[in-house]
């Protein structure tokens, strides 16, 4: 049986609703919330993601992750509390993400689901974005479908897109022995998600992720040390990859 896994970096981010209605978004800080699978929870993304927001001295980061294996955007909208924790308010963003959705019947379902999510997340005055994924590296014929299911989603909603299969490929296209992927060849490898949350933060804050830090360490103890010239190139393909295929 699959296990939910819940990253809380705020207090009583999953607290009660108030009486009266959502909670607005902050204005002070940038609070996200990921609903996903094992491609977010692995080695702790949204916590590398808010421990180089952390490094740079922007406007704090809060970030919450929802996340369940082998679990599809239509399981956490009919059968999960996704829909709840969106409805309390407080977000700026929500970051959807399912497996790659190559296949026609998947995409048709990310994009449903990540239109009926969008209803709720704009409601609460927040913005969707789609975290793009990735092919097993046995299925590398899906890449291309992979990554249009994941645009044609992100464009159905108007929402951000952090454009992490195209990452990593632009990634091996300029050095094929990068660990980007773990020895399952799915899930990514701690530098995998290293390369994703570089994205993620430069689209979030509307700046190259190039200069931060090669090493990270996040609030649940999961420590990400990158070489300074691998990490200087993941940060450059990270930069290039969000002005060629991110949206904001």
């Amino acid at each position: 049986m699959a296990t939910a896994l819940y990253s809380l970096y705020a207090a009583g981010a999953l607290g009660c609703k108030k009486e009266g209605g959502p909670t607005a978004p902050p204005t002070d800080r940038v609070r996200v919330l990921f609903i996903g699978n094992s491609l977010t929870s692995a080695n702790d993304l949204p916590g590398i993601l808010d421990a180089l927001a952390d490094s740079a001295g922007v406007k704090p980061l809060e970030v919450v992750n929802i996340s369940m294996d082998n679990t599809a955007l239509s399981d956490h909208y009919l059968f999960l509390s996704a829909r709840s924790v969106i409805q309390q308010g407080g977000w700026n963003y929500v970051v959807l993400q399912q497996g790659p959705s190559s296949r026609p019947a998947n995409r048709d379902s990310l994009r449903m689901f990540a239109e009926r999510f969008a209803t709720d997340i704009r409601r609460v005055g927040a913005r969707p974005a789609l975290y793009m994924v990735w092919p097993a590296a046995e299925n590398a014929a899906d890449y291309d479908r992979a990554v249009e299911s994941y645009t044609l989603a992100a464009d159905d909603v108007d929402g951000l897109l952090f454009p992490g299969g195209e990452l990593l490929r632009a990634a091996l296209a300029r050095d094929a022995t990068l660990p980007l992927l773990s020895s399952d060849g799915y899930h990514p490898s701690p530098m995998g998600s290293y390369l994703v949350a570089l994205s993620m933060f430069g689209i979030l804050y509307d700046r190259s992720p190039v200069g931060l830090p090669p090493r990270v360490v996040t609030r649940q103890n999961v420590s990400v040390t990158i070489s300074t010239p691998t990490a200087t190139l993941l940060q450059e393909v990270a930069a290039d990859g969000n002005e060629r295929f991110g949206r904001r």
